[in-house]
């Protein structure tokens, strides 16, 4: 599956918007800095999808107003 530029640019923007000292946690996969999350989301690669994934699901419960 080949991810739109646009939502891979929205992921990275957001991302963009984290403290830079501080790392996020993928479940098993690890932790990661914003850059590193960045590079990921770029390469497509199975983090990368991860990450998609999880901010496509935040984006869509905040739009539904399940998160305020």
């Amino acid at each position: 599956m080949s991810i739109s530029e646009e939502i891979k640019e929205l992921v990275i923007l957001r991302l963009e918007t984290l403290p830079s000292d501080k790392k996020i946690s993928i479940g098993s996969y690890g932790e990661f800095s914003k850059e590193e999350l960045i590079e990921h989301v770029k390469k497509e690669d199975s983090i990368g999808k991860k990450m998609i994934e999880v901010e496509m699901e935040f984006l869509k419960a905040f739009r539904e107003g399940i998160i305020l």
